[in-house]
């Protein structure tokens, strides 16, 4: 019990670091005037997740101890996170775009593989202690959830979601956890004869699967959908709080607190994974990931016809409905790999999944997004403070038709094999 708390409070940070900074720097980069650039820094997390993961999983394999190397990279990551946010306090409103997103950039490079980093800590230490894996990592990474929903909640009443301050939180916070790490378990570094080559760690052998006519629709679909992962974490906040510049929604919960109205997107998610297994098991893979992608219609769809007064009912499912559009993707698109690909590329076909979604995927879809966005709304200085303005509710229909017209494409032509295929 002892070893589940430990690990619990390293997911709990782990998870801590990101929500300081994830929902509400869009809010922060507009109001320093960097609106028109913000999916440049949410693409950034795509880019690095390309190969900054494998890069240090390869490190981990032969050299660093997995939590020394999470730990330092945590520090590193932290280290940038109060730089830049030093910068900002420094320049404010005339904070230089190529200094601060190359500040932001080293910090989230370093922070990304960490991800895959704290999961390989967890396995170990629960391996070692003769625990089972599938049955006690779960409960445990749900304080990763929770950590990021606290973080989250910090910021907005902190009054840091506005400025250069979520910087600082999630800077702290990934310096406590590179102390932490010093009190968990010890990983061994792979035997020689266990190294992965870079092929491997790489996942370039999953590349065989594209001969599967299937698995080819599979991961196209994967990288298609994924456009839509990163697109509200970057923008829901800087829309919800532009309704500050409408007398009539600027004193509202919603816009005053966007960050706690957007966390039950987060509660939903963690509520939402309890459901996979009956879903998956009663309607198959095509039909949830379907169930997902039209939760994305809906996701975008509310946010273009809610508003933060008579129409917040509208904001809160469409938080609600992320915990669907969300996980019965990302979860159930992982367990289809895993059930559908031979054990010998598994591991590899797992990075590749990682790497059609939130590598290119969500790099395309925050970019593309912030073109959209860009041309319908503009900056406008409210008191002293910026906000993006404009005809958002054509932006969020735009995604929403994107999402639609996908998963009408997916439906006709994804049909996986069932001799594939074991729930």
């Amino acid at each position: 019990m002892y070893l589940k708390v430990r690990l619990a409070l390293m997911n709990f940070l782990e998870y801590a670091v990101w929500g300081a900074y994830l929902t509400s720097m869009g809010r922060y980069l507009g109001n320093i005037g960097l609106g028109s650039d913000i999916g440049w820094f949410y693409s950034m997390q795509g880019i690095v997740s390309i190969f900054m993961p494998a890069l240090m999983g390869i490190i981990a394999d032969r050299w660093v101890q997995a939590q020394r190397l999470l730990g330092l990279c945590h520090l590193i990551a932290g280290l940038f996170m109060i730089f830049a946010a030093l910068y900002g306090l420094s320049f404010g409103i005339d904070s230089d775009f190529s200094i601060l997103f190359i500040l932001y950039s080293f910090s989230v490079a370093f922070y990304m593989p960490t991800l895959a980093l704290s999961n390989s800590v967890a396995y170990n230490a629960l391996t070692q202690a003769g625990l089972d894996t599938v049955k006690d990592f779960p409960p445990i990474r749900v304080f990763g959830t929770i950590g990021f929903i606290c973080s989250m909640w910090l910021v907005d009443l902190m009054g840091f979601q506005a400025n250069q301050n979520q910087f600082v939180v999630s800077g702290i916070l990934g310096v406590i956890l590179f102390l932490y790490t010093f009190t968990l378990p010890s990983c061994p570094v792979a035997a020689s004869g266990e190294k992965k080559s870079v092929v491997d760690a790489l996942g370039l052998k999953a590349f065989t699967l594209f001969k599967r006519k299937d698995m080819a629709i599979f991961f196209i679909f994967s990288m298609l959908l994924g456009v839509s992962l990163q697109i509200t974490n970057g923008f829901a906040n800087p829309f919800i709080s532009s309704f500050a510049a409408l007398p009539e929604f600027s004193d509202t919960f919603g816009v005053q607190h966007a960050n706690i109205l957007i966390s039950l997107s987060q509660i939903s998610e963690t509520c939402c994974i309890l459901l996979i297994p009956f879903f998956m098991k009663r309607y198959g893979i095509k039909n949830v990931m379907l169930i997902a992608m039209f939760a994305w219609v809906l996701r975008f769809g509310l946010f273009g016809l809610g508003n933060p007064g008579s129409g917040v009912w509208m904001f809160i499912l469409s938080m609600l409905v992320y915990g669907v559009a969300f996980d019965f993707f990302n979860i159930s698109g992982s367990l289809y790999v895993d059930k559908s690909t031979d054990p010998s590329i598994r591991s590899s076909a797992q990075g590749l999944f990682m790497l059609m979604t939130n590598g290119i995927g969500a790099t395309i879809g925050t970019l593309g997004a912030q073109a959209v966005i860009n041309a319908y709304t503009m900056s406008e200085q409210v008191g002293d403070d910026f906000y993006t303005v404009g005809d958002w509710q054509t932006c969020w229909f735009i995604f929403a038709g994107y999402a639609l017209l996908i998963g009408l494409v997916f439906a006709v032509v994804f049909r996986p094999k069932k001799e594939h295929v074991k729930y």
